[in-house]
């Protein structure tokens, strides 16, 4: 066997492999980015353990009105590590749209497996009523 046979040889198997390697990581049901919006609401999704979900609402706090996080059920499953407010697109004249709606995007990070409830409220943090709008998620850490 000359020595650019053994090479090709030598190459297929390693490429051979490497597709064998991809394959495996890439055949798991349990994604490791999960987004969600508000129509989740009331649903469960799982995620893989190490793996990151993000919820994103709609949210107009120029009412007063913001996304509070109300409760994680079990905080040693899930953790939140982040929540900005994402101002709504300004026109095409670069004028901000007054009243308009932004989002709210938290972020949490799947510690180990288990189960995991995230509960929000849509209030006025300031007001003593129910709130106007509520989220609730199961999350199933694989």
């Amino acid at each position: 066997m000359g020595t650019t046979v053994k090479t090709k040889l030598i190459w297929a198997i390693v490429v051979a492999i490497t597709l064998l390697a991809l394959f495996a990581c890439g055949s798991s049901s349990t994604p490791k980015l999960v987004f969600v919006d508000s129509s989740y609401s009331g649903k469960e999704v799982k995620i893989a353990a190490g793996g990151s979900l993000t919820v994103t609402l709609e949210s107009n706090q120029t009412t007063g009105f913001k996304w509070e996080l109300a409760k994680i059920s079990d905080q040693t499953v899930l953790e939140q590590v982040n929540q900005k407010f994402v101002a709504p697109e300004a026109t095409k004249d670069g004028t901000p749209l007054l009243g308009a709606p932004g989002k709210e995007v938290w972020t949490f990070k799947a510690l180990q497996k288990g189960k995991s409830t995230i509960s929000m409220e849509y209030c006025r943090p300031w007001e003593s009523v129910p709130p106007a709008e509520t989220f609730v998620l199961t999350v199933l850490v694989k």
